[in-house]
């Protein structure tokens, strides 16, 4: 039943897709714009610097491209979670309770516009950064990256789900999920060995979006980590990374369940 929901869920999508195609091509736009930017950025910041803690800007669009994977792979797949929050404060949310369905499962598939569009513009960009970075594409690279891939946007679901389910104590948290957001796009697009040690740790174990994008690079590109003198082998963790910070996401989210009296709207 889960699967058949699912599948029209899908189907909505991309239907309104296609009957909204100009609006498709303009979304498209933007995120082309936005990427675009932050990579021109990091090229701007490489023109002063030959290295910026021995990585050069192939080896940083590369790191950006793992990044932009396991991100645009969240949002097209898991981005609703962030509108529990709305729904929770509007009295939407009480309506999931009552139904056979688990109501994350139907929160994350209200029908609404997503695109594929980062998606499709991740895969391109991570395509052209490989092949510029020299790094070597035989069977190991193609089982290991999907894998990554799938475990960083496992990490910015968990994180992004974490929380979504504080709001069912706190009904405003716009600010809390700004600010996580602004740490995962504004940090991860360097190695964290540039960063203090506190941040470091912080990127690494508290909200690890280093397992996102810098330790498997780290393992895919041969080189010695140089924030936390870790081997290079850590960046295989990240599929586990990933489904224990959904595992303990989904916890915390049955116990907001659980907790969860309404608002009273």
């Amino acid at each position: 039943m889960s699967y058949a929901a699912y599948v029209q869920y899908w189907r909505v999508n991309l239907l309104t897709m296609i009957e909204y195609r100009a609006n498709f091509f303009m979304w498209f736009g933007f995120t082309i714009i936005y990427h675009a930017t932050a990579v021109g950025a990091l090229w701007v910041t490489l023109q002063q610097f030959p290295s910026m803690n021995g990585w050069d800007f192939r080896q940083m669009a590369f790191l950006y491209g793992l990044w932009m994977m396991g991100h645009a792979f969240h949002n097209t797949f898991f981005v609703t979670v962030g509108e529990v929050p709305n729904m929770i404060r509007e009295g939407r949310f009480d309506r999931f309770l009552i139904r056979p369905l688990d109501p994350l499962f139907q929160a994350m598939t209200v029908p609404q516009q997503i695109w594929p569009d980062e998606l499709i513009l991740a895969l391109l960009f991570f395509s052209v950064a490989t092949h510029f970075v020299g790094v070597r594409v035989d069977a190991g690279f193609l089982a290991y990256v999907p894998l990554v891939v799938v475990g960083g946007a496992l990490i910015d679901f968990g994180i992004q789900l974490a929380i979504a389910t504080a709001a069912f104590w706190v009904i405003r948290i716009d600010t809390l999920r700004w600010v996580v957001m602004s740490l995962e796009q504004d940090f991860t697009r360097y190695p964290i060995s540039i960063y203090t040690r506190g941040v470091r740790f912080i990127l690494a174990f508290v909200l690890p979006f280093a397992f996102m994008n810098y330790f498997p690079a780290t393992f895919l590109l041969h080189k010695q980590d140089g924030a936390l003198s870790l081997s290079p082998e850590i960046g295989l963790l990240t599929p586990v990374i990933g489904v224990a910070w959904f595992a303990l996401s989904y916890a915390f989210w049955r116990a907001g369940i659980n907790h969860y009296q309404g608002t009273g709207s």
